[in-house]
């Protein structure tokens, strides 16, 4: 089952099915100015980011973007998924990320989510899924992936245990 992220309703913690899948319905495009933030942001100013003559020397031929660029581009399109995000809380953890595939600028990217997992907390009200998270770029390629754990809220009338 798949799911654009287009708002149809709120989905609580109880309402997230194990297996459910969303493909984001916009790509994000990935800029200069994006890269020279990140490189601000991170204080990374390598010259595989910064050097255009340098990148063209490596295997890459050209500038790629950080690699936990593709993490925060993910979170960010994340945020398309309105029924989903709207009851999250906060992410709890970021766990197998691997970078399969160097981003550049110019590339296109969109994120493909599956859950793989839910489980109650003790406090009660709350929940945490474990999303995989895949980075694609405008060709498909799959470019980065990973799994983050998000807190959500339970539906207010919702009396669930574990």
């Amino acid at each position: 089952m798949t799911t654009d992220s287009h708002l149809t309703s709120v989905l609580y913690f109880e309402d997230v099915v194990i297996g459910q899948e969303y493909i984001s319905d916009r790509r994000r495009p990935v800029t200069e100015e994006d890269l020279k933030a990140f490189c601000e942001i991170s204080g990374d100013h390598s010259p595989i980011h910064t050097d255009e003559a340098f990148a063209r020397s490596t295997v890459f031929k050209r500038r790629i973007l950080h690699g936990p660029f593709g993490v925060a581009v993910a979170l960010g399109l994340f945020t398309m998924f309105d029924e989903v995000s709207a009851a999250s809380i906060a992410a709890t953890d970021i766990r197998d990320s691997r970078f399969l595939a160097p981003v550049f600028l110019g590339d296109e990217l969109e994120l493909r989510m599956r859950i793989d997992a839910k489980r109650m907390v003790s406090a009660g009200g709350r929940g945490i899924i474990q999303r995989h998270m895949r980075l694609a770029n405008q060709h498909g390629t799959i470019v980065q992936e990973g799994t983050i754990g998000l807190m959500m809220w339970c539906r207010p009338s919702s009396t669930l245990t574990d």
